[in-house]
């Protein structure tokens, strides 16, 4: 996937979750949207260099924040672009894991929960449940290694960021599907940055949520994970930009 059209510019706040001042190359200064419901830990420290792409045509606000360099790399903050990496990459083959599924059907309902997909193969009643959590959160764990233990930091992809109530209902109703007869459930964890090489619950932030994911496992939902690799890729002469965001390689999942 390539994002087009992109411009720099300087987080100067986020505040009511939805909301942030960023300062351009021209020195105005923009309110945008900010289409992230997390705490985004980490990830919106004033002035740090942020991508904004131009706002839908009834938005009103003239932008919308994409990404946001970290350490030299970048992060995408935007949730709903792991619903559009997961579909394409299905799509074009890519997820090897569901390669017995040939159909996708996206905001499929379930009880009183909705799920990003349903996928299933014609001429089949069953199929799997998934529900696609972005994750951009890093935690970094000590570790000791080596004979004379040296000392090492664990960089884990983690989800969530903030408590999350409807994480945990969804965990719960994956958990009755897996439980039944039908429909196989996932738990699926697009990690949107590229310096982590594995993923686990963010105890400290939701335990709750590590606790249900933990007895979501034991009852039959998969828990999968996937890196991505995000690459700026172009710059007009007008200073805007192009970004490419795929899907990668799966990441190990501790529980």
């Amino acid at each position: 996937m390539i994002l087009s059209g992109l411009l720099q510019g300087r987080l100067l706040k986020r505040y009511k979750r939805f909301l942030a001042d960023v300062e351009m190359a021209d020195g105005n200064t923009y309110t945008v949207h900010c289409p992230n419901p997390g705490s985004m830990l980490g990830l919106a420290q004033p002035g740090s260099l942020v991508y904004l792409a131009p706002a839908a045509p009834k938005s009103k606000l003239p932008y919308a924040w994409r990404f946001v360099e970290v350490d030299g790399g970048l992060v995408c903050i935007d949730t709903m672009v792991s619903n559009r990496l997961f579909k394409e990459a299905f799509q074009n083959g890519v997820l090897t894991e569901f390669a017995a599924y040939d159909q996708l059907q996206s905001e499929y309902s379930y009880g009183d929960s909705r799920f990003d997909f349903r996928l299933s193969k014609a001429g089949q009643t069953e199929g799997v449940i998934v529900e696609v959590k972005s994750t951009t959160l890093l935690e970094e764990i000590e570790n000791e290694s080596g004979q004379e233990k040296e000392q090492e930091r664990l960089r884990y992809a983690a989800f969530p960021d903030a408590r999350t109530e409807r994480g945990r209902k969804h965990l719960n109703t994956l958990r009755q599907v897996a439980l039944g007869d039908g429909d196989s459930a996932v738990q699926y964890y697009i990690v949107n940055r590229t310096d982590t090489k594995k993923f686990r619950p963010a105890d400290s932030i939701d335990p709750d949520y590590g606790k249900a994911l933990r007895e979501a496992r034991k009852a039959g939902v998969q828990i999968l994970c996937r890196e991505t690799s995000i690459d700026l890729v172009d710059r007009t002469a007008g200073g805007a930009c192009q970004i490419e965001i795929k899907i990668g390689a799966p990441l190990p999942v501790t529980l």
